[in-house]
């Protein structure tokens, strides 16, 4: 081969490395949002299929006219570290409330290629008002409004929704503002990527609290598997189905080990099955995720404890850590150090007290949890943090330091004055922190299955 026939085969396959992390960082790409990201994935999206296929099995959509691609992500596990945030400052999680109206003002936009904020709202009204199993929408109050602004702004962030004229956060001040959007109901309809859909499972009403839980285990089954896949691992054929071939529970050990290691910060081998483990132990198994982690441009760390992925530009993370963003953030790296020197763990009052410390040593610092229940709850919104990237568990009552967590040392930690040098908006006189960086996981966004 020609050293230029050389040339061009390393810089598609740098090309489709750099693709395959965008995507796994952002799950639904937009023309708008990364025009060059996108340009790229139009590109190389035929050997982006075939990778994303064959590794994780997971399918890739791209409309080049339409200006989107969607990778359909799916987990066996499906939890709640990721969830949709508002976008107002702060980025607080969605509640229950903001769900439901997200389900109900998506189902009724599908009819509707044009609309206004007011008929909109209208029509949820109309909806919720019909299923005596939903709270009715009722635009007359406030919260109600920023609730279903919050819905309407993750949807614009998506290219679902367009506001052709007038903003959407005027709806927030007065229910008679006036927005005119343009609807992409087809990229609407890409948006779910249960391979099952809600409404195929037939489960009464007033059934679905109790059982929830098997819902969702309905909802990302997959048929190309073979026979029902329970808790251990093992195939069901009870529901009189055919038993899982050789081939079937190999392809699901590939695709159920590579999703949660190109999805998870961290992949420790306790939290794999007797067989996940036994796969990614075997031969061939070690030589396609070697080949798979090479082929998407991450860095393998294998440890006794797990493997771990790490990107050298940053692309495929869509959460940080260290991050000095919130204070949260912050509390989760100063809370490592004493998680990490008590191998047992801490109790919640021991977590409380320390998080009382450091409330004590930066007393203008954390202004939000200046109050008598302030610690526990700073302390509970950093052991939050560190659970969602992977650096602590619970177990028996206690909070557990993760192997990962041992990566980061704290180096330095500074209070600036507020008249020299003043700390993030907001939190004046901030803890300033530096500390070992360990790789950033390559979670992507699991708001917009």
């Amino acid at each position: 081969m020609s050293t230029l026939a050389n040339q061009l085969a390393a810089a598609e396959r740098e090309q489709v490395a750099r693709a395959i992390r965008l995507l796994l960082a952002r799950p639904l790409l937009t023309e708008a949002t990364d025009p060059a990201g996108f340009e790229l994935v139009c590109r190389r999206r035929e050997p982006l299929a075939q990778w994303f296929d064959y590794t994780c099995g997971w399918s890739l959509v791209v409309e080049p006219r339409r200006g989107y691609a969607r990778l359909t992500k799916v987990r066996a596990d499906p939890d709640g570290s990721r969830p949709a945030r508002r976008a107002r400052s702060g980025r607080a999680p969605f509640d229950r409330r903001r769900y439901v109206l997200l389900c109900v003002t998506a189902a009724e936009l599908l009819s509707m290629p044009m609309t206004t904020i007011g008929m909109l709202a209208d029509r949820v009204v109309q909806a919720t008002s019909a299923d005596r199993a939903l709270a009715a929408f009722d635009p007359v109050h406030k919260p109600e409004r920023m609730a279903f602004v919050d819905v309407l702004k993750l949807l614009e962030s998506y290219d679902v929704l367009r506001a052709v004229d007038g903003t959407t956060e005027a709806y927030v001040e007065s229910a008679e503002a006036k927005v005119l959007y343009r609807v992409d109901t087809t990229l609407l309809m890409r948006l779910p990527a249960a391979p099952v859909g809600a409404s195929r499972l037939a489960v009464p009403p007033d059934e679905v609290p109790a059982r929830f839980g098997e819902l969702l285990t309905g909802l990302v089954r997959e048929r190309r598997y073979g026979g029902a896949v329970t808790g251990d691992g093992t195939a069901d054929d009870a529901n009189g189905e055919r038993a899982a071939t050789d081939a079937q529970r190999n392809l699901r050990l590939r695709h159920s080990v590579l999703r949660r290691l190109f999805d998870d910060p961290v992949l420790y081998r306790t939290d794999l099955t007797d067989d996940e483990l036994a796969y990614v132990t075997s031969l061939t198994g070690r030589q396609i995720l070697r080949r798979s982690v090479e082929q998407a441009g991450f860095l393998l760390e294998e440890r006794a404890e797990g493997f771990l992925l790490v990107d050298p530009d940053g692309l495929a993370t869509d959460v940080r850590f260290p991050d000095d963003t919130s204070t949260a953030r912050v509390a989760a790296l100063l809370l490592l150090e004493p998680l990490c020197a008590a191998p047992a763990g801490l109790l919640p009052e021991q977590l409380a007290e320390a998080g009382a410390h450091l409330l004590r040593r930066f007393p203008r610092w954390a202004r939000a949890y200046q109050s008598e229940d302030g610690a526990a709850r700073l302390s509970d919104d950093a052991v939050r943090v560190l659970r969602d990237v992977g650096l602590a568990r619970r177990a028996g009552g206690r909070v557990v330091a993760c192997p990962a967590a041992y990566r980061y040392r704290l180096t330095e930690t500074t209070s600036p004055d507020r008249d020299d040098k003043p700390g993030p908006e907001g939190d004046a006189a901030a803890p300033q922190t530096a500390g070992g960086t360990a790789a950033e996981g390559d979670a992507a966004e699991g708001d917009e299955q």
